[in-house]
């Protein structure tokens, strides 16, 4: 039986039994904006907020994030608290302020020039920057020493997010050597030859060591992880457990596939407001189509962008009777502008979209529509999710990739068709996709055809049992195993 919001919340409250639960992560789930004098606020669009929001405020957890929106010092205590929802006021958030330096240096810098780029299979070289790797220190340090300062006197849990915090575990722990930390690494892990390039190798290992759990999204991500580990350090793998000792401390390693709300995409799928945009979809697109290719990513080079334009122009040369009927959409979130590579993505992207505009353009009709920063509410791409006959997920490299598991929720029809890259984790669930591998532009190009002439028996018995799969691995039982596995290292460590 698929969990819900209200089963999550309730057995991590039971489960705490009075413990406190401290999450921390880079983004915050509620931010301040002004708008012109006047202050607003808005929760964050992610699969993060979505599966501990609720937790956070079943348990009154304290979060702890960077404080990011221009209006986030109004309102908040001396230590910059304040509560959250700020209309229900249910949790805590604690913002942590940094310096534009230490922005550029740990956010900009490390995390995303090192890290990102070190950990995804999408041959855009690393850079190993030392004050960048000075900044991601430093901000590591921040986060720990607002951790260390809401320790009550009882054993609290922290559940650490991502790749921005690979060494906070360390900084807690050599203060509170007894604290239950645990760490969700959201994107993939590279393999120890990969890894070993990375000047800062051994400070990374020994900071995720120091937590007690330590999950990836899929196992071979785990696998690479305790390879790496056994590589570069002396330490004890146990690969039966899939554990490490290392000092006299044993971190489990764990693969934990995040997932999507199925149950509020669904419900938000049969709204009037979802299904007035479907309708209006074929007056907003240019140009007319019977047939919609849709792509829906963040702006960045590991998504395979270039690769799924090369394929509608490779699809369109081998299936001409097709020029003027097709159309992709391609709907992208601006990211990271102020790194280079993404600037340069940028520039590129549109320079091919019209090449192949150019090379296909007639009578009004153009195959390709890139649409950056066009669309950002929820019911717009639920809407888009519902109107695209094919979806197309062609990441380089992705730990998971929701956006797949997003148009198979929204798809309350049964129908349409999910092409999706091989090097996501979504992959190893959504066995029933069309799966590719897009530097096979030719291979990819033929999905596409596959995705629009397969019968509407074949695309409902597709959509079905992906439906099921999303369904019963939503969102809340991600939160849930990951959690109560926390939970269950601590009361085993105190036998």
């Amino acid at each position: 039986m698929p969990w819900t919001r209200e089963q999550l919340a309730s057995s991590v409250r039971d489960s705490l039994r009075g413990r406190k639960l401290i999450i921390v992560s880079n983004r915050e789930p509620y931010i301040h904006r002004f708008a012109g004098r006047v202050i607003s606020w808005s929760k964050a669009v992610s699969g993060l907020v979505t599966a501990l929001d609720p937790v956070a405020r079943a348990v009154n957890a304290l979060w702890i994030a960077h404080g990011s929106g221009d209006a986030d010092r109004v309102n908040v205590d001396e230590k910059g608290r304040l509560s959250v929802p700020p209309d229900s006021a249910e949790y805590w958030l604690r913002r942590v302020w940094l310096t534009k330096e230490q922005v550029d240096g740990y956010y900009y810098g490390y995390a995303n020039q090192a890290i990102w780029p070190l950990s995804h299979i999408a041959y855009r070289k690393p850079r190993f920057l030392r004050e960048h790797w000075e900044h991601y220190e430093d901000v590591n340090k921040l986060f720990a020493d607002a951790v260390l300062e809401e320790f009550g006197p009882g054993d609290d849990l922290v559940v650490l997010q991502d790749y921005h915090l690979a060494r906070a575990a360390f900084h807690i722990k050599a203060n509170r050597p007894n604290a239950m930390v645990g760490l969700f690494w959201h994107i993939p892990w590279p393999n120890a030859e990969v890894f070993r390039i990375c000047p800062q190798k051994q400070e990374l290992l020994e900071g995720l060591l120091a937590n007690d759990l330590l999950g990836f999204h899929i196992r071979y991500h785990c696998h690479n992880f305790l390879e790496t580990v056994e590589e570069e350090l002396e330490a004890k793998v146990n690969w039966e457990e899939m554990s490490v000792l290392y000092k006299g401390h044993k971190t489990l390693i764990r693969p934990f596939p995040i997932s999507v709300d199925f149950d509020g995409i669904v419900s938000l799928a049969s709204t009037s407001q979802v299904q007035s945009v479907v309708d209006k979809l074929p007056e907003i697109i240019e140009p007319s189509y019977e047939f919609l290719l849709l792509g829906v990513d963040r702006l960045d080079y590991t998504k395979g962008l270039v690769e799924k334009f090369l394929a509608v122009d490779r699809f369109l040369e081998r299936y001409p009777e097709y020029r003027g009927k097709v159309v992709l959409l391609q709907v992208c979130a601006l990211s990271r502008i102020r790194i280079p590579e993404y600037k340069e993505l940028v520039d590129n992207l549109h320079a091919l979209a019209e090449q192949i505009n150019w090379k296909y353009r007639e009578n009004g009709w153009h195959p390709i529509v890139l649409a950056i920063n066009r669309f950002s509410k929820a019911e717009e791409y639920n809407a888009l999710y519902q109107a695209a006959n094919v979806c197309l997920v062609t990441s380089l490299h992705d730990g998971l990739n929701l956006v797949a598991k997003e148009f198979v929720s929204s798809r309350v029809d049964e129908d349409g068709v999910l092409v999706l890259s091989r090097f996501t984790g979504a992959a190893r669930e959504l066995e029933d996709a069309l799966l590719v591998n897009p530097f096979d532009v030719d291979g990819l190009a033929d999905a596409i055809h596959v995705g629009i002439t397969m019968p509407a028996e074949e695309r409902k018995r597709r959509m079905v049992r992906m439906r099921n799969v999303v369904a019963e691995k939503n969102i809340y039982r991600w939160a849930a195993n990951f959690i109560s596995k926390l939970l269950e290292v601590a009361d085993r460590k105190k036998q």
